[in-house]
């Protein structure tokens, strides 16, 4: 007898990967009227008051423990990577605090009824796999019976209280750079519409499974002021939580962005995400594009990214450093895209 044939995963989710978070002004207005604002212990080092990247509780003169969760739904149609992809994003909360992972719970919400068993264990599978290379396991989760495909992971790590590195300690006169290319929401764009080639395909998969393991490294450089990962809210809505938080004028040299191959061209065909132009609703007020710009630099530095990179405020004597730790960790398009200047908390594109 027949099978029925598996649907695709992202035929079952409305979104995918980190463009499926709640736009930042519709979470904002969230925030603001549950009070979210509650007890906050001297030992909370970080909470909700910068929008950053983990919570951050010191446990002793040594060590503080670093905790989050991210999940989201599928971005691609292969169970496995969706799992490698999902994990290697959670697990970036952590490397962006300066910390280095120790444990991970699974989040697994599943269509039952839906997908096969053996592809919701690979997706599980990939998960498992991300955490055995970041020499951490999976040590419990939570599942439950969803309409929609959701996978991710509650991870929490250790930092040291002197290294953990807000998004919210730029200062003027730090120069930015970036870890990873950025493209990835224009890329999931295109495949689920069936347009992404094959060699861009793999690009994407490359780049949302790398893990951000120069965090803890570029934490325990004296000339790293701020560390935040670039994923659901652009390279513009990142810049500018670390501009708000800071209260800096943060410029971005659109000519030195790296972007993933391809990624301009499809972008000028329509292959945007809706969380693009979300995004741009949500924050873009806060925003100064440059005149002259690409038609397309507007969608770019708004692009969602999922598992994106690392961006990182120094001082200009340590950027050598910094380049360096990012390339012996094997991420081989971190560049310089901009400046901390003192200023109005803005971001300026140009």
């Amino acid at each position: 007898m027949a099978t029925t044939p598996s649907p695709r995963l992202t035929s079952l989710s409305h979104g995918g990967g980190c463009g499926c978070k709640i736009a930042p002004g519709v979470l904002s207005d969230i925030l603001r009227s549950s009070g979210a604002a509650g007890f906050v212990p001297p030992q909370l080092l970080v909470g909700i008051e910068t929008s950053d990247d983990a919570a951050v509780y010191r446990l002793n003169d040594d060590q503080a423990l670093v905790a989050t969760t991210d999940f989201f739904m599928p971005i691609v149609d292969d169970p496995y990577e969706f799992g490698r992809i999902a994990a290697t994003n959670a697990l970036s909360d952590v490397y962006a605090m300066g910390g280095t992972p120790i444990m991970a719970l699974a989040l697994v919400a599943m269509p039952v009824n839906q997908l096969p068993l053996e592809v919701i264990g690979a997706i599980v599978r990939g998960g498992q796999d991300v955490c055995r290379a970041a020499g951490i396991p999976i040590a419990g989760g939570h599942t439950i019976d969803s309409v929609e495909p959701i996978y991710g992971l509650v991870a929490m790590g250790l930092v040291h209280p002197d290294r953990v590195r807000r998004n919210a300690d730029a200062r003027p006169g730090d120069v930015l750079v970036l870890g990873k290319p950025l493209g990835v929401g224009v890329y999931s764009a295109a495949l689920k519409k069936e347009q992404l080639g094959d060699a861009h395909y793999r690009e994407m998969i490359a780049n949302t499974t790398r893990l951000n393991t120069p965090g803890p490294l570029l934490a325990a450089l004296p000339g790293v002021h701020a560390i935040t990962d670039v994923t659901g809210f652009g390279l513009a809505g990142h810049a500018l939580e670390m501009a708000r938080g800071a209260g800096v004028t943060v410029h971005i040299d659109w000519a030195r962005v790296p972007l993933l191959p391809g990624v301009e061209p499809l972008a000028a065909q329509g292959f945007v995400t809706g969380a693009s132009g979300r995004n741009w609703a949500g924050y873009g007020a806060g925003v100064v594009l440059a005149p002259g710009l690409p038609a397309t630099a507007q969608s770019l530095v708004t692009d969602p990214q999922t598992s994106g990179g690392l961006l990182v405020a120094c001082t200009s004597d340590t950027v050598q450093q910094v380049l360096d730790t990012f390339a012996q960790e094997g991420f081989a398009h971190a560049a310089v895209v901009g400046r901390v200047e003192a200023g109005p908390a803005q971001l300026h594109v140009g």
